[in-house]
């Protein structure tokens, strides 16, 4: 610029700048039919839709712009009966428990899966696991039934509270959680944020003691990991933790999740952790199941970087056993490249469909926090780097490995829990409304779990496959007579259904005034 402006033999020093245009070729054709029509009262909208019948496209805020111009005040805002007719919002019934009819009646539902969750739900009483949480509720929607609406979305697989709105008229789903209709986004919303921590606390102890029965936990041994929920808006209360699926740090929610090795079911969850409180999240995990069952839990299998050495010390000092990887600093890598040949030794892992069963192993013993360890590198484990594990344990090297190559497994229940229960869908910025969505994940998992063990051929299935077999289905309801009888519309996988025994029980539903429940498949 300034090499133009010298040698410009008549310089301009101040440019006037180009006008744009003075017509609106949208709004100047139409401004005397707006201020005409809008002296008839019409608003806006009407407005807009009236020019659109004409050929005309000019939307409510152009029009609202030529009325501001010529002074035209916005109208005072009208009465329902008072507007024209046009389709609108269907104003639907206020879910309300005392409004719950046992009339007879016959109707179709998207959900008929859901039924085949009410005789657990009944043997687990979810009413006192409610009670015993001290879950918020009213006299229109009680605390169970609150419970039993918010357990839905997730056992239906819905991603978020504002995607019930398209299921609110299913009377089969407002049937389940025994309220005239289901409760809308609004209150959805709204209960988990009356959920606080203790009251979390008490929803996974109580579900524990429910299940306690069925020895759905062993507590032999589990994995541990972090997972952090994504969110994509702009909130200074979320704080930046690392995301594996985009190799990144971003805002996010972190949520601690524990995982029962032998039920293969989630058993605890926390999503009310801040930053410096991750490492320390183990420890409050040794003392809830202490709490609730007892005794320590047995064993721990988890990464280098859920915990600290210092926290590996006091869980020693407790007896409970663990394995962990430990990282691969360079030091550590020039001492395993260093290594002779002869020092290391194959070994065979008892996982037959397993690629890799014969790694080589060098192990030795390692002081960590002034506590010694045994250290084991393993090499040709699948992995480009070698592996270093760390652990208290006194068994053979081959079940050391054998047990942490299972641990993958829990980051096949996170997936299934992203992709089926949505996890990663975050429900808020606020925290506790993400602690209150993890507490259910546990129980609408475990349910999964204990649903697909009466099912043959599913015992090891993830929660998405249940759902697309055996789930996802329609059914035909009919009350009559004290009795609601749900008939299953023909699939492929409903013999599974039949063979399980499931359809041949009765069962008495107290929050349906004590009606009888029962299920069978519609004959082809």
């Amino acid at each position: 610029m300034c090499h133009q402006f010298r040698r410009d033999p008549a310089p301009v020093f101040f440019v006037n700048p180009q006008k744009g245009p003075t017509n609106q070729p949208k709004k100047s054709p139409t401004r005397e039919i707006v201020i005409a029509m809008r002296k008839q009262n019409h608003s806006v909208y009407e407005i807009s839709e009236a020019l659109k019948e004409s050929s005309i496209s000019l939307s409510p805020t152009a029009v609202r712009e030529v009325l501001q111009e010529e002074g035209f005040a916005p109208l005072p805002r009208r009465l329902d009966e008072e507007r024209p007719d046009s389709p609108s919002a269907l104003s639907e019934v206020v879910a309300d428990v005392r409004a719950f009819s046992t009339e007879s009646r016959r109707f179709t539902t998207r959900c008929g899966g859901l039924f085949l969750f009410i005789p657990l739900l009944v043997r687990l009483d979810l009413e006192r696991i409610a009670k015993a949480s001290a879950l918020p509720g009213s006299r229109m929607i009680p605390r169970d039934h609150a419970l039993r609406a918010c357990l839905a979305l997730k056992l239906w697989s819905v991603e978020r509270k504002s995607h019930i709105m398209s299921l609110v008229n299913d009377q089969g789903l407002a049937l389940f959680s025994g309220l005239n209709v289901t409760p809308k986004k609004s209150y959805l919303s709204e209960y988990s944020a009356r959920v606080d921590p203790r009251k979390i606390d008490r929803l996974l102890a109580a579900w524990h003691d429910q299940v306690a029965g069925d020895g759905f936990f062993p507590g032999n041994s589990f994995d541990l990991d972090f997972h952090s929920v994504p969110y994509h808006g702009e909130d200074s209360l979320i704080e930046r933790h690392y995301v594996s699926a985009r190799s990144r740090r971003q805002p996010s929610v972190l949520v601690f999740l524990a995982r029962d090795a032998d039920s293969q079911a989630f058993c605890y969850s926390n999503a009310d952790i801040r930053k410096g409180e991750e490492r320390d999240e183990i420890l409050r995990f040794v003392t809830f199941w202490k709490q609730k069952h007892g005794e320590l839990p047995w064993h721990l299998v988890f990464d280098s970087q859920l915990t600290t050495y210092e926290n590996l010390k006091e869980l020693d000092d407790m007896g409970v056993t663990f394995i962990t990887l430990r990282r691969r600093t360079p030091k550590l890598l020039a001492e395993i490249d260093g290594l002779p040949a002869s020092a290391w030794r194959k070994i065979e892992l008892d996982v037959p469909a397993r690629k890799f069963r014969f790694p080589r192993v060098f192990e030795q013993k390692a002081v960590v926090a002034g506590r010694e360890f045994r250290q084991l590198f393993v090499l040709d484990l699948g992995h480009d780097k070698p592996t270093i594990l760390l652990t208290n344990e006194t068994r053979t090297a081959a079940k050391i490995l054998t047990r942490y190559a299972q641990r993958m497994l829990i980051e096949n229940a996170i997936s299934d829990a992203v992709r089926f229960f949505h996890m990663d869908a975050l429900s808020s910025a606020v925290g506790l409304k993400v602690n209150f969505d993890m507490a259910l994940l546990v129980v609408a998992a475990g349910l999964y779990r204990l649903l697909a063990q009466k099912m043959r051929g599913y015992a090891d299935a993830q929660a998405r496959t249940v759902f697309r077999d055996l789930l996802d289905t329609p059914a035909d309801v009919e009350i009559k007579d004290e009795r609601v009888l749900i008939r299953f519309h023909s699939r492929a996988h409903l013999p599974i259904l039949v063979a399980s025994g499931i359809l041949e029980q009765e069962i008495v539903v107290p929050w349906w005034n004590n009606m009888t429940l029962k299920m069978s498949a519609v004959q082809p």
